[in-house]
């Protein structure tokens, strides 16, 4: 670990390395560099210090330099321990001159060490996948809060840990919550966590998906997009739910849904995407077969009682480079992947920069409304207003090259009449 004043990387020799994966995903991410480019005109962040709490990849560096094209002064560290590329970290730092705090592999000690290092920088705004940042201000930097414009959260899991703090009176700035916005959780967590998923538990496993009973713990947008690609593959798929919406839309879409207590004697690998914790418990571990593979895509490493699973543990070994085996006092097997981290970044390579490219302009729009509104936001949990997510769709239409038709003048009078009719 590379360790001098002003970043915290794993080795600058990478950048180069770390360069030619940023120019590769910036081709994919047009929304973004139309944004950029106006940015690098109109200086919207001007004299902003932005901190930012994110899986540090070759799509969050463009978000990065979107940012800095604004004005803003930035620092990145990794809200994942496992998930950081560290050629981008060294190119951000070698090449574009970012402080970057994050090795792929550090421990819990460097990674609070990381998030107080970006804290100390005494953010205007915080960017944040998974609330980390912000909710450390809150706990230890209250006073903090006062100079902030806000912050922004891309992530469902961090977006209801915000909201409960609103509920309660503590929350202390105004949020964006980037994950509402239809142009974000309608692709990446539909499009870009089904197939990133999949993309994880292939390189972690190479096992052959068709035939196998897949189940999948959450039928949100990333648990329809995990379904959709698992079918696709070829593999039988169970969702089991606590919504009973989302279970009767599974069932209506071809799943078979039950309880996951009935599905664990039958899947051969399960992978949650629910945000909650203990959705798999010891008590369904043990009703699973031998053999079996569980995973996580959810967000934290909590949605599995990996906990409970250590103490009972006959022994346990590394038979993979994301593939733990735990022998159980009954002779079962049973394997981890990823530690019970996010699997589609832990043994891949996160989502792919065409839908992250949507999730990163709505970012980058968020932060220039924080500015642009400051003073006028309550210490609430906001949407990005609708305009701007209509804004990003256009754009990512027409860089896909795809047509949108428009409403005559005498359309639009009739969808706002009331006297028109049958």
């Amino acid at each position: 670990m590379t360790k001098r004043t002003g970043y915290d990387v794993k080795d600058l020799s990478l950048a180069a390395q770390g360069k030619l994966k940023i120019e590769w995903a910036a081709r994919e991410m047009k929304v973004l560099a139309q944004i950029r480019r106006r940015f690098e005109k109109e200086k919207p962040l001007k004299g902003i210090k932005l901190a930012s709490c994110q899986h540090v990849t070759s799509e969050t560096a463009n978000l990065m330099l979107t940012f800095k094209a604004g004005g803003a002064e930035v620092l990145l560290c990794a809200s994942n321990m496992l998930s950081t590329q560290d050629s981008v970290a060294g190119s951000l730092v070698k090449d574009f001159n970012i402080p970057v705090f994050a090795v792929c592999g550090e421990n819990i000690k460097t990674f609070y060490k990381h998030l107080n290092i970006v804290a100390d920088f005494r953010p205007d705004i915080s960017v944040d996948d998974g609330a980390d940042l912000v909710s450390l201000i809150h706990k230890t930097r209250k006073s903090q809060l006062k100079n902030m414009l806000g912050s922004s959260e891309e992530t469902t899991t961090g977006i209801i840990r915000l909201k409960s703090m609103e509920k309660d009176g503590v929350l202390g700035v105004p949020v964006i919550a980037v994950n509402d916005s239809d142009t974000k959780h309608m692709f990446d967590n539909r499009y870009g966590t089904g197939q990133s998923t999949i993309d994880g538990i292939l390189r972690s496993t190479n096992v052959l998906l068709a035939g196998k009973f897949f189940v999948v713990c959450g039928y949100g947008y990333c648990g329809k997009g995990l379904s959709m690609r698992a079918k696709g593959m070829g593999a039988k798929v169970i969702v089991t739910e606590v919504d009973p919406v989302r279970a009767l839309e599974a069932g209506m879409d071809g799943y078979d849904v039950m309880k996951i207590e009935d599905a664990a004697a039958i899947g051969d690998i399960f992978v949650t995407v629910t945000g909650d914790i203990d959705v798999i418990d010891l008590t369904h571990i043990k009703k699973m077969k031998s053999g079996v593979i569980i995973a996580n895509s959810g967000h934290f490493n909590v949605e599995i009682n990996l906990a409970a699973l250590e103490k009972i543990k006959k022994s346990k070994r590394k038979v993979g480079q994301f593939v733990e085996e735990y022998l159980l006092p009954n002779s079962k097997i049973v394997y981890i992947l990823g530690e019970g981290r996010l699997i589609n970044l832990v043994a891949a390579e996160g989502h792919p920069a065409e839908v992250m490219d949507m999730s990163f302009a709505n970012q980058a729009l968020a932060a220039e409304y924080l500015v642009k509104n400051k003073g006028k936001l309550e210490n609430k949990v906001y949407r990005l207003p609708e305009k701007l997510d209509k804004e990003v769709a256009r754009l990512k239409l027409k860089a896909m090259g795809w047509g949108l038709d428009q409403l005559t003048p005498e359309q639009k009078k009739y969808l706002s009449s009331w006297q028109e009719g049958t």
